[in-house]
């Protein structure tokens, strides 16, 4: 998971978005890979720029103009990476648990 959120941290910063549009983007199912080849380029007049075009589609599929939950990607880093130290932790436990006679 943490690969494919490393994705969109390099995508936000190349496309100039916001966490609310990389929000929108992520829950609409978008590949970073391929935002690209939807981003307006200024020689294709009839795009919109990319933020627009993800309000838009994002309005049109769900029907509201914004996620209920935007969260950052750096926060969406540290809270994987503190549930998998409480996963590991809880391993440990049960492994010396299991270990006592």
């Amino acid at each position: 998971m943490a690969k494919n959120i490393e994705k969109w941290i390099v995508a936000q910063k190349k496309h100039k978005l916001s966490d609310k549009h990389v929000a929108m983007a992520r829950e609409l199912g978008l590949n970073p890979d391929k935002l690209g080849k939807i981003d307006n380029h200024k020689q294709e007049p009839w795009k919109a720029p990319l933020p627009e075009f993800i309000e838009e589609i994002y309005f049109k599929h769900f029907k509201k103009s914004q996620p209920d939950n935007i969260r950052s990607l750096k926060q969406i880093l540290e809270d994987e990476k503190k549930k998998k130290n409480e996963k590991k932790r809880k391993k440990m436990q049960s492994d010396q648990s299991s270990q006592l006679p």
